[in-house]
């Protein structure tokens, strides 16, 4: 067997290594092909509010994105409480800003771009496997191509501290490709469109002067 064939079965063999790897630190990707969607805005205080809650009634920007009298639904009533401000709809159009960005930054590895996004504990485990791609001397070509679907998985709220946690589904269409160091392909298609599900767990103390939200923790 000559030498180049066997770095090139070293390079697949890291490839799917990596790959392993990311699942962990973020979701499942599918073979799939549709047509793109739109972008969003990335995440930031919440929309003008284009809706009237009756007093006494039901609050339809909570209910419309969770069950009515459920945990995450008296979680967001308290986080209204905590912060007038603070709207699901205006969130969750955040998010899906947020989602692109801090995941193309992360398959570019330019950590430093999201940094202030991610909690520490986030960044340090992108920043484990960015290192290993370095290390290796592989990049990813990423190209987002839309969000498909995004709800609300659930929401917590501390009443002592007033931390919030909201965590969001996303699924999400992607293409991306891995190259080694002279700039070849070892994985990937740059034509296939794949699917990635994520669920993200958003955090902020609701009662701080700052708007922002960190992700606190990816999964499937």
């Amino acid at each position: 067997m000559s030498t180049s064939i066997i770095q090139l079965l070293v390079l697949a063999a890291i490839a799917v290594f990596l790959i392993l790897r990311l699942r962990n630190v973020l979701g499942t990707r599918e073979g799939h092909e549709k047509p793109p969607i739109s972008k969003a805005e990335p995440m930031a205080r919440s929309a003008k509010r284009d809706f009237e809650v009756i007093e006494g009634g039901p609050d339809r920007d909570i209910i419309d994105h969770t069950p009515e009298g459920g945990d995450a639904a008296e979680a967001l009533a308290k986080m209204k409480r905590s912060d007038p401000s603070f709207e699901v709809a205006g969130f969750l159009q955040g998010a899906r800003g947020a989602y692109e960005m801090i995941l193309m930054g992360f398959e570019a590895g330019e950590m430093d771009s999201i940094k202030p996004y991610i909690s520490a504990e986030i960044f340090d485990s992108f920043s484990e496997v960015v290192k290993m791609r370095e290390e290796q001397g592989l990049t990813i070509e990423a190209k987002f191509i839309g969000i498909r679907e995004l709800s609300l998985a659930n929401a917590e709220f501390n009443d002592a501290t007033h931390e919030a946690e909201v965590s969001v589904r996303f699924v999400s269409e992607l293409s991306s490709v891995v190259k080694d160091a002279n700039d070849n392909i070892v994985e990937g298609d740059e034509k296939a469109i794949k699917r990635q599900r994520d669920t993200w767990t958003f955090a902020r103390a609701m009662n701080s002067g700052d708007p922002n939200w960190q992700l606190v923790a990816t999964g499937e």
